[in-house]
């Protein structure tokens, strides 16, 4: 093989470890909601800014409670800003984790593709005649172009 960005063995003890983890982070989480893209699309966001805006409004609001109209819940408004700073950190590590292997799954990818393009690229050079035609063909129909546009149904094609 002429790549090799990672020779990775996950094995059947490892894989049933990490798969538990993750259950057992799932079971730890099962709070968490999952929303509609329409939802997300049709929510306030909240970014570096808006954290301060809102850290400010807390305060404000607990400081000058009497205030606030009897049914804002300013308990609920203190208990989503500590559930908040409690899940950042574990959302900050799933990402990184996650795009760990993100880029491994990529990387494997491609160092099958390059593998599997050498032995193709052998096939059609040193293959002929040593009984590998039905093999080369299998493995050249990953590159067949298909057809363009279709003629017409029902309408004669007429030479000039």
């Amino acid at each position: 093989m002429t790549q090799n960005r990672i020779s990775l063995t996950l094995g059947a003890e490892t894989v049933e470890r990490i798969l538990a983890s993750i259950t057992a982070l799932e079971a730890d989480l099962q709070n968490l909601i999952a929303l509609t893209n329409d939802e997300r699309r049709d929510m306030f966001k909240m970014g570096t800014k808006s954290h301060a805006f809102c850290m400010t409004a807390l305060a404000v609001a607990e400081q000058h409670a009497g205030i606030m109209p009897r049914d804002f819940d300013i308990a609920a408004f203190r208990q989503d800003q500590m559930a908040l700073d409690a899940l950042r950190p574990c959302s900050l590590r799933l990402a990184q984790l996650h795009q760990r292997i993100t880029d491994t799954e990529l990387a494997l990818g491609s160092d099958l593709m390059a593998a599997a393009l050498e032995v193709y690229g052998v096939l059609k050079v040193a293959g002929k005649d040593k009984g590998v035609d039905e093999a080369r063909r299998e493995l050249a129909s990953r590159f067949a172009r298909r057809k363009a546009t279709a003629e017409p149904v029902g309408e004669a094609v007429v030479d000039a």
